[in-house]
């Protein structure tokens, strides 16, 4: 149900008895999940009304008050910004509207974050570091979720399954998402207490420094790299390192070196995530956006490669026609080239981190025989070109492009050995030619008629 600004700033005084608003305004927020207005009663005071759209919109405010309240005293005073102050709640069917005490300071803009500077970068690293310093027990206590670095891992496994189901999802994506997820170097972290929500707007600024920071709807225990997701967002890196650096100093040891990738990732997913929760909705604007979203991602991920998400380098992709390329070759020399002459794919220019250009290649779940064969490469493109032994022609791009909706199947070994078998074949052929006694049989009858020759003259 959809509530107006008006309408909240109503319900708000029967949540707070003596509130009497004189000025009301609509919030940013959720609006899948949540209403929100900010209301201004006759003495000045400033209110936050956020009211529930659904069921499950309702249970994560009731969590989010379970959090606030299991929160003690030392916690509150370890954490360098306010926590949100319920003033009141107000029960309509099973939707509850929450009444909160306005914070000082206001909702900021990516821009404005990226304007304060390396200041406000510091805050902000300092700001998510307490979180995730936070004892897990205070959680706990609240009866909120707890997510082992196994049990973070699989869950997104188990959804990743579920975004392939819908075949929507570009296998580009896919193959990328998966083998991060698979990645197990990626995911040895210590799971840590996670806002869960955490972005731009759950912060409140005022001269460079964070004064508050609310929307604790997702509180839990689970990966600390969930609440550096929304930085993606911001184009500006520089900001975003000092951000990490900030963090990481604040943390110390307790700081994880993959957190970055997790958290790219994450903002990857989230597209995914989006997408399923669409479908499930049902409406028709809702999917087509999650449709172009994530065929926007596959575009920029095929054009610029994106940042790396994994610890362990993906396996180097090999074209399919690439396994049969000597059957199509027109040149005389290519039916008898020797075995050693086909081109391997070329070894990638670093051991991790890379950044693959997936227009260029396909999927290779084996990548035993790609290493085999690479033993016998050119030594580089120029000598490839220029070598009368390499046969194999490269795949266009219209070769190499691969089904947008549906996971291909991998290369199997057969496939990469039935080129030396072509060649292999033309051996047998010629030894015929040279010891078939049919063939041999018309210089037998030459002969033949030389000797007449010689006998009519003597």
């Amino acid at each position: 149900m959809k509530r107006s600004a008006m309408e909240l700033a109503a319900i708000a005084t029967a949540a707070v008895p003596g509130l009497a608003p004189v000025g009301f305004a609509a919030l940013s927020d959720d609006a899948e999940d949540f209403d929100s207005a900010l209301v201004v009663d006759a003495l000045k005071h400033r209110w936050r009304v956020r009211s529930p759209r659904h069921d499950e919109a309702s249970m994560r405010l009731e969590a989010e008050l379970s959090a606030l309240r299991a929160f003690s005293a030392k916690v509150r005073t370890s954490l360098p910004f306010a926590l949100p102050a319920v003033a009141g709640t107000v029960r309509q069917g099973s939707l509850r509207t929450f009444v909160y005490k306005d914070m000082p300071g206001h909702v900021p803009t990516l821009d404005e974050l990226v304007d304060e500077g390396s200041n406000l970068a510091k805050a902000l690293g300092q700001c998510m570091a307490a979180i995730h310093q936070i004892p897990d027990e205070a959680v706990e206590v609240a009866g909120l979720p707890t997510y082992s670095a196994d049990e973070v891992r699989q869950r997104k496994l188990n959804e990743l399954d579920t975004a392939a189901a819908t075949g929507k999802v570009p296998s580009r994506l896919l193959r990328r998402w998966e083998h991060a997820m698979e990645d197990v170097a990626l995911w040895r972290f210590n799971s840590a207490v996670v806002h869960g929500d955490f972005d731009e707007e759950q912060l409140q600024i005022s001269h460079s420094s964070i004064t508050a920071v609310k929307g604790w709807t997702d509180l839990h225990v689970g990966d600390p790299a969930d609440d550096f997701a929304w930085l993606s967002a911001i184009e500006d890196q520089q900001f975003t390192d000092r951000v990490f650096s900030s963090y990481v100093e604040a943390r110390g040891k307790a700081a994880d070196p993959h957190i970055m990738r997790r958290a790219a990732l994450a903002a990857e997913f989230a597209l995914a995530q989006w997408l399923v929760k669409s479908l499930d909705s049902k409406d028709p604007q809702r999917i087509a956006e999650a449709d172009e979203m994530l065929q926007e991602l596959d575009h920029d991920i095929a054009e610029f490669g994106g940042q790396p998400l994994s610890v362990v380098e993906a396996p180097r992709p090999l074209s399919p026609q690439a396994s049969t390329p000597a059957q199509d070759a027109t040149d005389e020399d290519s039916k008898t080239a020797p075995e050693d002459s086909k081109p391997a794919p070329q070894p990638s220019a670093a051991s991790t981190n890379p950044r693959i250009n997936t227009a260029k290649v396909t999927a290779l779940s084996d990548p035993a025989p790609a290493s085999e064969s690479s033993t016998t490469a050119p030594a580089s493109s120029a000598e490839s070109k220029t070598s009368d032994d390499s046969v194999a022609p490269k795949p266009t791009a219209n070769q190499a492009e691969e089904p947008s909706n549906a996971k291909p199947e991998p290369v199997s070994k057969a496939g990469l050995e039935s080129a030396p078998a072509a060649d292999s074949s033309a051996a047998p052929e010629a030894k015929k030619t040279q010891d078939d006694p049919e063939i041999a049989k018309p210089a037998s009858e030459s002969e033949k008629a030389k000797d007449d020759e010689d006998g009519a003259e003597k």
